[in-house]
């Protein structure tokens, strides 16, 4: 139902995943505010696919620059009107960072963003959807986006890796864990009532959902 204030719920997940069509459906069902990101406003997005390494820094400095804006937004804004759904979690961008980025333009990335000071929100819940590599390869293709062309089925490997990683041991939100090989949110209205039911049950602690084990 509308009008239930979510607070401030994050939907996490790689490339590909579905994490900012379910933030936007979220974002409505609850009648929140949606946080979105805008890599299509990045203009060194493209030439980082073509090639990571001449363009790595420069895109993850746009991204930073772009998500700390949007969290200002957030922050600045009442928190306890309607509330907010995003599809980025601030605290996962040094993820994209080490992947990416040599030694040195890491050292450089890491002193920006300590400068910034920035004092993050924590969530009232992250949501992290999961899927295969070859799941996630397929959507991609699949949305026919210009400039992911370029996307390799090894680069989104090493970013399934480094945010199982990540979230194996995050512990500053409760996290609600979704295996997404299966479920359509944007096309199929049972599926999304149904991941829609689970969220709502589970605010609180650590949860995993795997319809393809329950059968859904």
């Amino acid at each position: 139902m509308k009008g239930v204030n979510p607070g401030y719920v994050v939907v996490e997940g790689p490339i590909g995943v579905g994490k900012t069509s379910l933030a936007a459906r979220l974002a409505d069902a609850f009648g929140a505010m949606p946080l979105l990101e805008h890599p299509e406003e990045n203009p060194f997005l493209e030439r980082f696919y073509r090639s990571r390494k001449q363009s790595a820094l420069p895109t993850q400095l746009f991204f930073l620059f772009q998500r700390a804006r949007q969290i200002e937004q957030l922050k600045q804004g009442d928190m306890f009107s309607n509330g907010y759904v995003a599809d980025f979690l601030l605290d996962k961008d040094k993820l994209f960072a080490r992947a990416n980025l040599d030694d040195d333009e890491l050292r450089l990335y890491d002193q920006v963003y300590a400068q910034m000071s920035l004092d993050l929100p924590v969530p009232d819940l992250v949501i992290y959807l999961q899927a295969p590599v070859d799941v996630l390869y397929e959507r991609v293709r699949r949305r026919g986006v210009e400039y992911e062309r370029y996307i390799e089925r090894e680069y989104l490997q090493v970013l399934v890796d480094a945010y199982t990683q990540f979230f194996h041991h995050y512990t500053a939100a409760p996290l609600f864990v979704v295996n997404a090989e299966k479920i359509n949110i944007v096309e199929n209205d049972d599926d999304f009532q149904m991941l829609l039911s689970h969220i709502r049950k589970n605010r609180s602690g650590r949860h995993f959902l795997n319809p393809i084990a329950a059968n859904l």
